[in-house]
């Protein structure tokens, strides 16, 4: 256990803070609810950044940006919307030193904003579909804040796009969820459930939400990632109509999705430990960092000139020479460890006379002696190990904590515990949500992709159900 991290063991919630703290990911701001987010945390969020923006453009979409102030009476176009974000919105009342004529909303999210510039974008079939992706900050006023999963103000990305029809734009929703999913198992080693919210559960003003959900150490779920189907509640709102192929005046369909800062708070606590901080090597700045080991002025210069020379062809971005000789190597080993690095490279005047060095997993701590020929290709196959391990470790733990459960007596005697449970529930029943709200302090979490088209009774009311729901307490 590194110094100053409690155990999960023995708090789970204190051990997360610690973690994010020591490892110098983020750090508390003189605004309450809000963060500052470190050279740690920020360097993982442009990594995030980079592989999604690039998923994101594959897939046909363009980034542009949009404003931070919202008019109030934009928000209040869609009932649906704002009745769903009013509780959490900040509002800017004077500018200048005077009463502004119109309160500002700063944006909880940009739908209303985006549509009405989309307005002024779209007339015809020819301008369809317009597939636009912005990289913002938001602002929601949360009760309960707690550093990257939930803070006043936060990062993310949303996507918001127009389609010609129904179908055009329910194939963009699930295409982006399933983006979502393939970025979370690829890169964060994460593995997802995938499926649709409830009702009571959507998106405020979605025709439905479309979700990924992961299962914490803890046993709680976080939800990751959501897509939502508008329909052309937006549309109408704003009056976004196009002309159609047919020369006929129509709304059109609409999407919105998006991920947070939220996934860093999801990383960290699906990989971590009582060590410190887990970075997969897919997210990690500088995936390798070579820890020189010396005495004295004349081993520093030959073991310092030796690591140049072995990464003197190499992507900067792929390594990180600590050449500091203010702390000992013991320090530095435990400081890397603390901050999540995968591979910790060992190097001193014995290695650099027989040409290897020592290789050190973040994910197992194995040690291992690499000949220093060919040493970029045998990292690189020991990074790629370590990203599938972490993955397996995380999917072994959620298959595991996985149950299938039929009589609420059991789900009630279980819940606690932790964990996702399948099961027969009324989800299209408002009150069955609320009850098992407060009965068990757990949520329908979504109805899930894969589901079987199996019958059976809610476990509350008795009520014939097709399929089985996944449920569970959540941050």
């Amino acid at each position: 256990m590194a110094k100053g991290i409690t155990k999960r063991s023995e708090d789970y919630s204190q051990w997360y803070i610690d973690v994010v703290l020591k490892a110098e990911m983020a750090d508390y701001s003189p605004v309450k609810g809000c963060m500052v987010i470190r050279p740690t945390g920020y360097g993982i969020w442009e990594k995030i950044q980079e592989h999604l923006d690039r998923m994101f453009k594959e897939t046909g979409h363009v980034n542009a940006y949009f404003l931070l102030f919202i008019p109030e009476s934009f928000l209040k176009r869609e009932a649906e919307h704002v009745e769903g974000f009013a509780p959490e919105c900040a509002v800017v009342t004077m500018g200048g030193g005077k009463l502004l004529e119109e309160p500002l909303v700063i944006r909880p999210t940009s739908e209303t904003i985006i549509w009405d510039t989309y307005r002024n974008w779209i007339n015809s079939y020819r301008d369809l579909p317009l597939l636009i992706n912005q990289w913002a900050n938001v602002c929601r006023w949360e009760m309960r804040t707690r550093l990257f999963l939930r803070t006043t103000e936060f990062l993310w990305q949303e996507g918001h796009t127009a389609h010609a029809s129904h179908e055009e734009a329910e194939e963009e929703t699930m295409k982006m969820v399933k983006v979502y999913q393939r970025f979370a198992e690829e890169f964060m080693a994460m593995p997802v459930l995938v499926g649709r919210k409830t009702e009571r559960e959507k998106f405020a003003g979605a025709l439905h939400t479309y979700c990924i959900e992961a299962l914490m150490q803890d046993g709680k779920a976080l939800q990751a990632g959501t897509s939502h189907h508008l329909g052309q509640n937006f549309a109408k709102a704003f009056d976004v109509k196009f002309q159609d192929r047919d020369e006929q005046l129509k709304h059109v369909y609409a999407t919105s999705w998006g991920v947070s800062t939220r996934l860093i708070g999801a990383m960290i606590m699906v990989h971590s430990d009582d060590k410190g901080l887990v970075v997969p090597p897919r997210l990690s700045p500088r995936p390798v960092v070579f820890v020189p080991i010396w005495r004295g002025d004349d081993e520093m210069r030959v073991v310092l000139d030796k690591a140049r020379e072995i990464t003197r062809d190499w992507d900067a971005l792929f390594y990180h020479i600590d050449a500091r000789d203010q702390y000992k190597p013991g320090y530095k080993f435990n400081e890397w460890e603390l901050k999540g690095v995968p591979l910790r490279i060992e190097i001193g005047p014995r290695d650099v006379q027989q040409g290897t060095v020592v290789a050190v997993r973040r994910d197992t701590g194995e040690k291992t002696s690499l000949s220093m020929d060919g040493l970029r290709e045998q990292l690189e196959r020991l990074l790629n190990d370590i990203q599938d391990n972490l993955f397996r470790i995380a999917k072994q733990r959620r298959d595991d904590s996985t149950f299938t459960v039929n009589s609420y007596d059991d789900y009630k005697a279980g819940i606690d515990k932790g964990g996702f449970f399948r099961v027969f529930l009324d989800h299209q029943n408002s009150e069955v949500e609320q009850r098992l709200q407060d009965d068990t302090r757990s949520t329908i979490r979504c109805i899930p992709f894969d589901a079987s088209d199996e019958e059976g009774p809610c476990m509350i009311t008795g009520k014939a159900c097709r399929g089985r729901v996944i449920a569970a307490q959540s941050y």
